[in-house]
C-alpha cells in the first residue's frame, strides 16, 4: 500500500505526494471573483508542500451560490482572475483543482462570519431559491421552488460551461459537488427529494441528475486530466441516503469516468449528531474504496502525520484531503515529512529552502 510522501497517478497527473488541501468555502469574492486572497490562500498552501490544492465551491449560476460573496465561473470574466492562482500552484509543485457546485436549497445565505445569519430575504441581499422539491433545509425558512425538468437540464449545461471556464483558466483536477445537503446531494436524499417524476422515488432517479451532470462534465473536461466527485456517503439519519446508496453511485460515477470520490458526510438535515472524533469519516472512504473499487479521498479530522500515513498504508484511502489543519498550518505538509523522516520529500522554494533545511 501506498504511504503519505509516495505520488499517485491519475491519468496524467502526477501528485507528488498524497496530501490534498479540501476545497474551503472563502466567503471572499466579488460578484463571483477571486482577488489576491485567495492566491495567497491557496499559493501558501502549494509552497507548504501540499500535493492537490483546491480551490473553494465555485457556482455555476449565480443563483447556485451559498452566500452573495461565494466564488463563481458561471460568466466569462470570471476565468481571469484565476488564472494566475492555478498558475502560481502549478509552477510551486501542486496541482490545482478546482469544485463545482450549486447551492439549491441552502442558497441565499449569509456568510458564517456576516452579522446578519443564516437566509437572506431579498431585501436583505438573497435571491430565490430551487432545490429537489420544496422542502426548505431550516424549519421555518421559505421552502425552495422544485425545478422543472427543463429547469434541471439548464444547470447541468451551467456546468458544462463552467467546465470549460475552468479549463481555460489552467485547472487540473475538476471535481463535482454532490455533498453537503446542496442541490445534488438534495436528490440523492429521500429527506429533500420528494419527486415522483424520472428524478425522484427510485434510487436509479434520485442519482439522475448527479450521473448526467458528472457525464457533461467529463464529456468537456480533457480525457488526460482527472475528474473526482465529492459526495455525502451518509446523511447520518434513518431514511435518508446510506453508505449503501454512495457504494452504488460509486460505481456508476466510474463507469462515467470518474477518477475518485471524495468521500464526505452529513449536513442534507440540520441538528444530526455526528460521530465526531479523529479520522471519523475514514471508514466511509474505506467502504467505497473496496466495494465500488475505486480510488477514494478521506477526509475527516485527519491531523497527524502518523494518523494520515496510516490511512494510506492499511488501504482506507488514495488520498487525504485536509481543511481545517491546513488553515491552522499551511506548511503541514513539510511538517507531516519531517515528523515522519521524510523531509527530502518536501523540497522549499528556494528563498526557503535554503534557510529551513
Amino acid at each position: 500500500m501506498a504511504s503519505l510522501f509516495d505520488p499517485a497517478i491519475f491519468r496524467s497527473i502526477r501528485l507528488r505526494n498524497r496530501i490534498g488541501v479540501s476545497p474551503m468555502c472563502q466567503y471572499f469574492s466579488n460578484e463571483g471573483k477571486a482577488s489576491d486572497w485567495h492566491l495567497v490562500h491557496l499559493g501558501s498552501r502549494a509552497v507548504g508542500g501540499a500535493a492537490l490544492v483546491m480551490a473553494e465551491a465555485t457556482a455555476v449560476t449565480a443563483q447556485g451560490r451559498i452566500s452573495p460573496t461565494d466564488a463563481g465561473l458561471w460568466s466569462d470574466d470570471q476565468v481571469a482572475p484565476l488564472v494566475p492562482i492555478a498558475r502560481f500552484i502549478k509552477e510551486h509543485g501542486a496541482v490545482p483543482g478546482i469544485q463545482l457546485a450549486h447551492a439549491g436549497r441552502k442558497a441565499s445565505t449569509a456568510a458564517p462570519f456576516a452579522q446578519k445569519k443564516g437566509f437572506l430575504k431579498k431585501e436583505e441581499g438573497g435571491w430565490d431559491i430551487v432545490g429537489a422539491s420544496p422542502v426548505p433545509f431550516n424549519p421555518g425558512d421559505p421552502p425552495p421552488r422544485e425545478l422543472t425538468i427543463a429547469e434541471i437540464g439548464s444547470i447541468r449545461e451551467s456546468f458544462r460551461a463552467a467546465t470549460l471556464r475552468a479549463k481555460a483558466a489552467g485547472f487540473q483536477w475538476l471535481e463535482l459537488h454532490a455533498a453537503h445537503g446542496y442541490l445534488l446531494h438534495s436528490f440523492h436524499s429521500p429527506l429533500a427529494n420528494r419527486r415522483s417524476d424520472a428524478y425522484g422515488g427510485s434510487l436509479e432517479n434520485r442519482i439522475r441528475f448527479t450521473l448526467e451532470t458528472a457525464r457533461t462534465m467529463r464529456a468537456e473536461w480533457p480525457s488526460d486530466l482527472p475528474m473526482s466527485v465529492r459526495l455525502s456517503c451518509t446523511d447520518w439519519v434513518d431514511g435518508g441516503w446510506t453508505l449503501d446508496d454512495s457504494i452504488v453511485l460509486a460505481r456508476r460515477l466510474k463507469d462515467e469516468g470518474i477518477d475518485l470520490i471524495d468521500c464526505s458526510s452529513g449536513a442534507t438535515v440540520p441538528g444530526v449528531k455526528y460521530p465526531v472524533g479523529p479520522g471519523w469519516q475514514v471508514p466511509l472512504s474505506e467502504g467505497v474504496r473496496s466495494k465500488a473499487g475505486i480510488a477514494t479521498a478521506a477526509v475527516g479530522m485527519i491531523s497527524e502525520a502518523k494518523q494520515a500515513d496510516e490511512i494510506l498504508r492499511s488501504g482506507k484511502a488514495d488520498l487525504v484531503m485536509l481543511a481545517r489543519e491546513m488553515l491552522r498550518d499551511p506548511y503541514w505538509a513539510l511538517h507531516a515529512a519531517t515528523a515522519l523522516g521524510r523531509r527530502e520529500a518536501i523540497p522549499l522554494p528556494p528563498p526557503y529552502d535554503y534557510v529551513v533545511r
